[in-house]
């Protein structure tokens, strides 16, 4: 019944996610890998994936250009899934810029940690667009808070060096 429920999902998933889900080959030696023309291949790993989540962030003012980060989550069924949690691996694409506020190698396990309460209420049910959905969630407060933070920072700079612009405007009392 679990795999059954597996590549219903996936189908759904490859419905709403056409651009941002891409298949994983399986190689000879078992491990899953990107797809590729590799002469090792056998065929696409039917029990993982990726999705690509890009969160919608605020622009820096200097930057306006700039492609916003894009992260890949790696999904992979365990036998038992959906009444086992499925395995969850966050990484960047490769060779992709390091995106500014955070730091994946550092922010993975938290990110990661933050979906466990999303699967354990959803043990027994297809999750894997609850668990995208609110992974770019968490990711977009995140980057929000410390953009935030950095912004008080400046603010605080701001106002310190016009206080100690002004106080040379007032004279000793």
């Amino acid at each position: 019944m679990g795999r059954e429920e597996q590549i219903e999902e996936r189908e759904v998933l490859d419905s709403i996610f056409p651009d941002e889900i891409t298949g994983l080959l399986r190689h000879l030696s078992g491990s899953s890998m990107p797809q590729t023309n590799s002469a090792k291949t056998i065929d696409i790993d039917e029990k993982s994936y990726r999705i690509a989540i890009k969160p919608e962030i605020p622009q820096d003012d200097n930057d306006e250009d700039a492609e916003p980060p894009t992260f890949l989550l790696t999904i992979t069924y365990p036998p038992s899934y959906p009444d086992e949690a499925p395995l969850l691996d966050l990484s960047l694409p490769p060779n992709a810029p390091k995106p500014p506020h955070l730091d994946i190698s550092t922010d993975r396990h938290h990110l990661l940690s933050s979906l466990t309460p999303t699967i354990s209420e959803n043990i027994g049910m297809a999750m894997i667009y609850t668990l995208v959905t609110t992974l770019q969630e968490n990711i977009e407060t995140l980057i929000r808070e410390r953009i935030a933070v950095v912004q008080r920072a400046k603010d605080q700079e701001a106002e310190d060096a016009e206080a100690k612009e002004n106080a040379k405007f007032h004279g000793e009392k």
